[in-house]
């Protein structure tokens, strides 16, 4: 509700997540001069590595709040990509934004478990055999049990 006066009293708050990084320490970072070591002195551990291609490394934040009854909405979102050559000096410095990514869908789905599901046939007549007969005389089973021909 922007121009209304008031009407940010009922935003949920913006919360800052993850590893921002300012243009200024960017500005710090030299490809073909700054090493691994100077990146990560520079920076700090990245947030993430390239699962495939270890010579990436992946500096994350973002902006997000609170949307009423359902899941936290992103604002902003930043990733500072740093690739590295084989020897370890940087070879490319880039910004990626929320533009650059991609919607995925989920899909939900469950693995059964052998056992776990009964058929119809299987709760009609599963019982059968598992309760005694009335007036008969069945060993008791399970813990505390008496053995058979221990006299009790």
């Amino acid at each position: 509700m922007p121009g209304v006066p008031g009407a940010g009293l009922f935003e949920s708050p913006r919360q800052f997540r993850g590893h921002a990084v300012t243009e200024e320490q960017v500005g710090q970072i030299t490809p073909g001069v700054s090493s691994r070591d100077d990146v990560e002195a520079l920076l700090g551990s990245p947030s993430a590595s390239g699962t495939f291609d270890p010579s990436e490394w992946y500096y994350i934040s973002g902006i997000t709040h609170q949307r009423p009854a359902r899941n936290l909405g992103v604002i902003e979102q930043n990733v500072l990509v740093v690739r590295f050559d084989p020897g370890g000096t940087v070879q490319e410095v880039r910004r990626l934004g929320m533009e650059d990514g991609r919607e995925i869908q989920m899909v939900s789905r469950v693995t059964p478990s052998p056992g776990t599901e009964r058929s119809v046939l299987q709760q009609l007549f599963g019982n059968i055999g598992r309760v005694g007969v009335p007036g008969s005389q069945q060993p008791q089973r399970g813990p505390g049990a008496a053995s058979p021909g221990s006299g009790q």
